[in-house]
């Protein structure tokens, strides 16, 4: 049997989604404090305090967690980050990732038992750029999402001791890399300083100018095409993990996604987890990943650049729709406590919700008053509420999402079990 020595590298961010990445097969999380990540939106979902509670709980279950360094900073802010690199050092991550020269320097200067992890946006294709980095003390390069799987093959094989890490699945950027200055064009926010509004997401209309006379006319376009111009479509490479894992040059799978809900945290994490595993125990079956995949939402997948060339590709773009609902929504999440569930959508009595557990989660069949959680043919755990009670014994004809009380079980599901019902209007994934 084959070593399985490959890294799952899932997002985190917040202190909810790390415990979810974690608990559904990461290995390990990447996430950040303050504006010094390239996301600040999820940079402000963590505080100093609650980044470290994430540490100490990803180190307890033997994971670990990446902190992220990686935006580009102006002359203005070197002190402060100077202050932010030392603070997060004294957190005791993995690795910091980082995107500029200066600021790998400037780590490996203040905090010199840190490992350095360049990032994605630093656009490393070949070994004479990770040469260079490896030289500078960089431990692992996080290769760009243009690099073919024959470079990164190229690199390992001039730089056997630096370790590769790839994105193998979520959000592209139309952008070179994310190296984008639209939404700081039209919306004053710098997308590599993390504010990006995601601009090329909006829907477009084209006009064309006739500079003799200044007239301006609308381009007529065929209805459904050619409107989401910038739109990019998510990266999958769940069925390519085989080549992937055969090029015995990938340390580090990762998958894209801060900003992204604790259902996509738990199914990508889920997925990508079976994928590595059912590939070293010989049994990889795509189609089973692609199913769990396609019930997130997305704007339509493709492999992206990895195996196929870029100018070889004609599917990447999405120029129908922003983003998909995807093919199930998430009605719950189970607490702490393992009794009760938090509403996420809505949960009527004689539902029949599916059960998506943790990886190696227990669950036993049961039936009450309550309601009942039972296995089906399909191999697949789910639960048919009764009755839907409150943690005060308070009965309810039904719950939505804003309902801020805790939902009583039929009986005990392992902490951070997700309740999901099927989208009945959206499309079957096409893998």
């Amino acid at each position: 049997m084959k070593k399985n020595n490959v890294e799952l590298l899932s997002p985190a961010g917040n202190l909810e989604k790390l415990k979810i990445a974690i608990a559904y097969g990461a290995d390990a999380v990447y996430g950040g404090v303050s504006h010094f990540s390239l996301r600040i939106r999820a940079g402000k979902e963590f505080t100093f305090e609650s980044f470290k509670e994430g540490i100490d709980y990803a180190h307890a279950r033997g994971k670990k967690v990446y902190a992220t360094i990686n935006g580009f900073p102006f002359n203005s802010q070197i002190e402060l980050l100077k202050k932010h690199i030392i603070k997060m050092a004294e957190l005791e991550p993995d690795a910091f990732i980082v995107a500029a020269p200066g600021v790998v320097k400037l780590c490996r200067d203040i905090a010199p038992q840190i490992p350095i992890h360049l990032s994605t946006q630093a656009n490393v294709l070949n070994y004479l750029d990770a040469q260079v980095f490896w030289d500078m003390g960089v431990k692992r390069i996080i290769a760009a999402r243009e690099i073919s799987l024959k470079d990164v093959k190229e690199i390992k094989k001039h730089l056997p001791d630096m370790e590769i890490e790839i994105f193998v699945h979520g959000s592209m950027c139309f952008a070179y890399s994310g190296r984008c200055l639209v939404s700081a064009v039209q919306m004053g926010r710098v997308p590599n300083r993390g504010s990006c509004a995601n601009d090329c997401r909006f829907e477009y209309t084209l006009y064309a100018a006739n500079e003799d006379h200044s007239s301006l006319f609308r381009l007529e376009e065929e209805p459904g095409v050619g409107t989401y111009i910038f739109n990019s479509k998510d990266m999958n490479l769940a069925s390519h993990m085989q080549e992937i894992l055969d090029s015995n040059a990938v340390d580090s799978v990762k998958i894209e996604g801060r900003t992204k809900s604790p259902y996509y945290a738990a199914v990508t994490s889920y997925a990508y987890r079976e994928a590595i595993d059912d590939y070293f125990e010989d049994k990889f079956d795509a189609k089973k990943y692609q199913e769990e995949l396609y019930t997130t939402k997305n704007r339509g997948f493709t492999d992206a650049y990895l195996i196929h060339r870029p100018f070889d590709k004609s599917d990447t773009q999405n120029h129908e729709y922003a983003l998909s609902k995807g093919s199930y929504e998430v009605s719950g999440l189970v607490t702490e406590d393992e009794e009760y569930f938090m509403c996420k959508y809505k949960t009527y009595p004689g539902d029949e919700i599916e059960i998506f557990a943790p990886i190696d989660a227990q669950i036993t069949e049961c039936e009450n008053e309550i309601g009942k959680i039972y296995k089906k043919e399909d191999g697949k755990y789910y639960i048919n509420f009764k009755k839907i009670l409150t943690d005060t014994n308070k009965e309810l004809d039904s719950v939505h999402s804003g309902n801020t009380n805790k939902i009583k079980l039929p009986c005990k599901l392992p902490y951070l079990t997700m309740l999901r019902i099927k989208n009945e209007d959206e499309a079957s994934c096409n893998y």
